[in-house]
C-alpha cells in the first residue's frame, strides 16, 4: 500500500463531529500516516492539539487564519505560544492574506501574519501560508522575513524549506520564487478537476522534493468524490493525479511527498 501524509486536514471541524474515529480508521485504512491539523484560531488551535493527542496519525499546527485576524492581539500571541510547546505540535499555521473574502481588512491580516511568521522563527517552526488572490503581498512579506531572520540562500539561490504554501493557487508565474524561498507546494483536490490547468503546470513544474500532497478536508474534494465531505482518505485521489501528471507512479509520489513531510515538519515519529 502506497504510505501518503495529508498535509493539511481540517479534521477539528465540525463537519466530523458525528464520525471522526471512522474519518481516521478510513484514513489509516488507505495508507495514510500522518494528518497535520492546522488551527484556524485560538480555539481551533486548541482542538487540533487535543485531536494529536488522541490519535497518534495526527500532528497539529497552531495558527490564525486571515478570516481570524481580527481576533489576533498580543494575548492570543502568547496562548499559541504556549500551545506550541506541546511535543505534537509541527507548524505555526494556517497563517497568510486572504484578499478574496476580506473578512478582516487587508492591513490588520498583514499585521497578523507578520508577527505570526516571527513567533515560527522563534520557535524554529516551519509555517503553513494561506495566499488567496494576495500573491504580492504574502512574497513581499515572506522576502522581508527571510531576508531579516533566516539563514541565507545557497549558492543556487535557494533555502532549505521553511515550510509550506497550502493549497497552491499562485500560478507558474510565482513558482519560482516560491521554491527560492524554501517553500514547499501543497496541493490539494482541485488538481483533480479536468479544467484546472494551471494548477495542472503547476505540479508538472514543481521539482518532486518540494511537492506536498493535501486535502483541505472538508472542503475542496478531488474527483470522483465531488459532492461529498472531503476526509483525510481521499489524498490518494490527489496523490494519483499528480502522478499521472508527472508521468511517474502513484508508489513514487507516494514515497517523495511523504519524505517531504515529515522532513519539513518535526514530528517525533516518521512511518516505517
Amino acid at each position: 500500500m502506497v504510505q501518503l501524509v495529508d498535509s493539511h486536514c481540517h479534521l477539528d471541524f465540525d463537519k466530523f463531529d458525528s464520525d471522526r474515529d471512522q474519518v481516521v480508521a478510513a484514513a489509516q485504512g488507505a495508507g495514510v500516516v500522518a494528518i497535520i491539523n492546522p488551527g484556524t484560531d485560538l480555539a481551533s488551535s486548541r482542538a487540533a492539539v487535543r485531536l494529536a493527542e488522541k490519535y497518534e496519525i495526527v500532528y497539529a499546527a497552531i495558527g490564525i487564519h486571515p478570516h481570524d485576524a481580527t481576533t489576533f492581539s498580543a494575548k492570543t500571541l502568547s496562548a499559541l505560544r504556549d500551545l506550541a510547546s506541546h511535543p505534537k505540535v509541527v507548524a505555526v499555521g494556517e497563517i497568510g492574506l486572504d484578499y478574496h473574502r476580506k473578512y478582516s481588512p487587508p492591513d490588520v491580516q498583514r499585521k497578523a501574519f507578520a508577527a505570526q511568521l516571527e513567533l515560527a522563527e522563534e520557535l524554529n517552526l516551519p509555517v503553513i501560508v494561506h495566499n488567496r488572490k494576495a500573491s504580492r503581498d504574502t512574497f513581499d512579506m515572506l522576502d522581508t522575513w527571510l531576508s531579516e531572520r533566516r539563514a541565507p540562500a545557497d549558492r543556487d539561490g535557494r533555502r532549505e524549506p521553511c515550510g509550506v504554501l497550502h493549497s497552491y493557487s499562485a500560478g507558474t508565474d510565482w513558482l519560482g520564487r516560491a521554491i527560492e524561498h524554501g517553500f514547499l507546494i501543497g496541493i490539494s483536490g482541485p488538481v483533480t478537476f479536468p479544467k484546472a490547468a494551471a494548477l495542472h503546470q503547476v505540479a508538472k513544474a514543481a521539482p518532486l522534493e518540494r511537492l506536498l500532497v493535501e486535502t483541505d478536508a472538508p472542503f475542496l474534494t478531488p474527483v470522483p468524490c465531488r459532492g461529498r465531505r472531503n476526509e483525510p482518505a481521499y489524498v490518494q485521489y490527489v496523490a494519483a493525479a499528480v502522478a499521472d501528471l508527472c508521468g511517474v507512479s502513484i508508489q513514487q509520489i507516494g514515497e517523495q511527498t511523504t519524505e517531504n513531510a515529515f522532513g519539513l515538519f518535526p514530528g517525533d515519529r516518521k512511518p516505517s
